[in-house]
């Protein structure tokens, strides 16, 4: 077998620790150290790996390529059967076995948290999973008996307000960037000067280049340091709770295209007490009209849809497959009185929305007199701000106005 030579940071999955907490930004190596960790942990007798993403849409054709590159990087990959969602250890027995937290199905946190067995339970891109109480439950179910169980978590750190941030750094006073062992958690941070000989001059001087024209993101994405809110945030006014149904209910659509995905919001909407919960249904890439008609009927039934007014063919069609959809009315300015009626409510946003909750930590402005914001991370948003402006200010008012 040829190991591969990794940082000596990462000799600290040698240690006795439950918890490992592997952070780093781009470069950093960190993915690649974890995954020869745990195929050499298939080497012992007795090993039943969960490896998870909060989205795992096809394991064959995303992570086990990359495993299986280590593989032949070790020379040993005649020691393992693949299949299209485990790799198994011939010699042991012992596998790593590959399952999305969320897939086209739906939640799976039930079915994995009754996998039998389960000796270390790995979250890949753990800033990915916003609810907490999803990670408990798989967290929960790994006490196999005489054997040391770990759970690792691997990410680019996030904002501070991440609830992985709270738990596992700033309750327990832990800095960024930092390496040991604090109350019984074992903590890992590389970045790319820890991994330097194996990145390309090129990716070398791209990173040189953005530490010198954008410092706040060489800090945060390259060096992985943990961000408050992204500066020139649009919303202020949101926070992560359970959907409430006792308000009135509307939905917002946004259309996407092969790339951009197409989104469906339920908005309930508490006007006394200026709240708005809201709910990503889906949010998908690449659907087809009938996928798109299916999927409000499911999701929405018979109540109207608030949509984008920017395809009318696509929204004919929508409708005569049976869905109850009207295009949204777009006035000089209403993207900036939609902010404004959005930015007076405070919004509570359900644990499962996380393409929403991503839109709302980097949707900014562009311009300091917030003037303009800038056209990304707003599919969800502008979803939420069609059905918004649709239920608060009504299509026959004439025009949208700034509270």
């Amino acid at each position: 077998m040829k190991a591969p030579k990794l940082n000596s940071k990462y000799q600290a999955f040698g240690n006795q620790s439950r918890y490992y907490i592997v952070t780093g930004g781009r470069g950093s190596g960190k993915s690649f150290a974890v995954n020869v960790f745990l195929l050499l942990l298939t080497y012992e007798r007795g090993h039943k790996i969960l490896f998870t993403r909060y989205t795992m849409v096809s394991a064959a054709s995303s992570i086990i390529p990359e495993f299986i590159e280590k593989l032949e990087l070790m020379g040993v990959s005649e020691d393992f059967r693949i299949t299209k969602d485990e790799i198994t250890n011939i010699k042991t027995q012992s596998s790593i076995l590959f399952k999305g937290i969320r897939t086209a199905s739906g939640n799976q946190t039930a079915a994995l948290k009754s996998l039998n067995a389960i000796t270390t339970f790995v979250l890949d891109e753990a800033e990915e999973l916003t609810n907490e109480d999803d990670f408990d439950k798989i967290d929960q179910s790994v006490r196999v008996k005489n054997k040391l169980n770990r759970v690792i978590l691997i990410l680019n750190p996030t904002t501070k307000e991440h609830w992985i941030f709270g738990r596992f750094f700033q309750n327990r006073d832990v800095p960024d960037g930092y390496n040991g062992i604090k109350q019984s958690i074992t903590y890992i941070h590389t970045t790319y000067l820890d991994n330097k000989d194996n990145l390309s001059m090129s990716f070398l001087n791209q990173i040189q280049e953005i530490r010198r024209r954008r410092p706040e993101k060489y800090v945060h994405q390259i060096m992985g340091a943990w961000l408050e809110k992204q500066e020139g945030v649009i919303f202020k006014n949101w926070r992560i709770g359970d959907f409430n149904e006792n308000y009135e209910i509307y939905y917002g659509q946004d259309f996407g295209f092969s790339i951009d995905p197409t989104v469906l919001t339920k908005l309930s909407i508490d006007k006394k007490g200026r709240r708005i919960f809201c709910k990503v249904m889906y949010c998908k890439a690449g659907l087809s009209t009938s996928q798109i008609a299916d999927f409000n009927i499911r999701y929405a039934g018979p109540h109207l849809i608030i949509s984008d007014n920017s395809e009318p063919r696509l929204i004919k069609e929508v409708k005569a497959k049976g869905v109850n959809i009207t295009p949204t009315i777009k006035r000089s300015g209403s993207i900036l009185t939609g902010i404004a009626l959005l930015q007076d409510f405070d919004l509570i946003i359900d644990p499962s929305s996380t393409d929403l909750v991503k839109e709302l930590n980097n949707y900014v402005w562009a311009t300091k007199g917030q003037t303009k914001p800038v056209d990304k991370f707003n599919h969800c948003i502008d979803s939420i701000r069609y059905a918004a402006q649709y239920a608060l200010e009504g299509f026959n008012k004439g025009t949208y106005s700034i509270r």
